[in-house]
């Protein structure tokens, strides 16, 4: 991640031209002719410099094969190449969704998040990528996501360890820079650097330090362009216009188990009751098995009319009181309680009624305790022509919605995760609920 002289590109982290081209030559194999011939002459265009033709011919091969993970990462590292961060991170993270674990991919990803101001989802993506990420290239990943002295240790291992290279040293010079330290920075760097060029080297250095100069740090250490205008990736391209079969089917089959009136609900064991109702009503109580692990169902039953709660029975529902357009700030409820700010959310069921999914969402924060903090997001839907309420929970980054659903399909359940600005097939916008908690 530093230049050996002033003309050349810089080493370490090396995600632009030389990744695009790899990862575009290993996939032509197998690939549909119209995908691999795009991919081949993205690659071409790439290698020359022609970053224009080189995304519009990435951008081709991807919808030719939109759930190639391959396309996906090769047009991240297209847009990467160009400087256009945001559309990088898009990309490289639908590669991740469509099964794409390398640790090129996952190291391209939290460089873009970098560049993009997102050192909290970057960090994230370290985290998830140790073991698999070069230790060359991860120490100096998280000094430049926020943490230099996590970088430092990283780094000084790999070296006291055998891996007296050039790049290591390099690396780890600009970690102590990156964390004002500049004596050992100055030292490390005279390792490789001419005496007449450490001034220079130093200077290059405190330029990009700042911290408001994420961009064009990350710009600098790739050598690739720090001011360009990204419009985004193309909207034709979003992941969600091309789901599987499964999950169209899932979607249209969701709820038959949750809205069902089974004849042994009738005799479910002794249960707690539970305050929820459709907002503008007075709330009705419905039974809900107290050891709900596995009688997610029963929540389900019809709800019967209870006698006047007194004070010591009562559980007030979180709600908001009233329903707004999902994305819209200017229509955001105020809040009962603080949640988690990020942008994207995690599908946990879909439902035949507004209440039904309402009433899930208390017996989903019973399951998850980790939902506590985040917001319910209540979207309608239509599915093969028929009414869906779907239940959401609101306030993950990019990694944590995807760790999030691991934990909730790992015990049989269904899951999705998806980003605010990229609603589900069949989303109808004409009204979301949302609630503090």
């Amino acid at each position: 991640m530093y230049r050996t002289e002033n003309s050349s590109r810089m080493l370490g982290l090396a995600v632009t031209t030389a990744m695009a081209g790899a990862l575009l030559a290993g996939c032509t194999g197998n690939a549909a002719p119209v995908a691999s011939v795009s991919a081949e002459k993205s690659a071409t265009a790439l290698a020359a410099g022609k970053h224009d033709k080189a995304i519009s011919y990435a951008e081709a091969a991807v919808l030719a094969e939109p759930r190639a993970a391959t396309y996906r990462a090769s047009l991240g590292a297209a847009y990467m190449d160009a400087g256009r961060f945001s559309s990088a991170v898009q990309s490289f993270d639908d590669a991740l969704t469509l099964g794409d674990a390398s640790a090129r991919t996952k190291l391209s990803l939290a460089l873009a998040l970098m560049a993009d101001g997102r050192n909290g989802e970057a960090l994230a993506v370290l985290d998830d990528g140790r073991g698999a990420i070069a230790a060359s290239d991860l120490g100096l990943a998280y000094a430049l996501a926020g943490k230099p002295g996590h970088g430092i240790d990283i780094l000084s291992i790999a070296l006291r360890e055998g891996e007296n290279t050039p790049k290591v040293r390099q690396n780890l010079a600009y970690a102590y820079a990156l964390n004002g330290q500049w004596r050992e920075a100055r030292v490390m760097a005279a390792e490789d650097v001419p005496a007449n060029q450490l001034p220079d080297r130093m200077e290059e250095w405190a330029a990009t330090v700042h911290p408001a100069a994420f961009r064009h740090r990350v710009a600098v250490l790739l050598g690739v362009p720090a001011d360009a205008g990204d419009p985004g990736q193309p909207v034709a391209l979003a992941l969600n216009n091309f789901p599987t079969a499964e999950q169209l089917a899932a979607e249209a089959t969701a709820d038959d188990a949750l809205t069902a009136e089974p004849a042994a609900l009738a005799a479910a064991p002794e249960s707690e009751p539970v305050e929820l109702a459709p907002l503008g009503e007075d709330p009705v109580a419905i039974e809900v098995a107290a050891s709900d692990t596995d009688g997610f169902d029963s929540a389900f039953k019809a709800p019967a009319a209870k006698p006047a709660a007194t004070a010591e029975t009562t559980v007030v529902p979180q709600m908001v009181s009233r329903p707004v357009v999902q994305g819209s700030a200017a229509d955001a409820p105020v809040a009962a309680a603080p949640v988690t700010a990020g942008s994207h959310l995690v599908q946990l069921g879909s439902f035949s009624s507004e209440a039904n999914a309402e009433r899930a969402w208390g017996i989903y924060q019973k399951r998850y305790p980790e939902l506590a903090n985040h917001a319910m997001v209540i979207t309608e839907a239509v599915v093969q022509g028929k009414r869906y309420w779907r239940v959401s929970a609101a306030g993950f980054g990019s990694a944590s919605a995807k760790s999030m659903c691991g934990k909730v399909t790992s015990g049989g359940k269904g899951c999705i995760a998806y980003a605010s600005a990229r609603p589900l097939p069949g989303a109808v916008e004409t009204g979301t609920r949302l609630a503090s908690r």
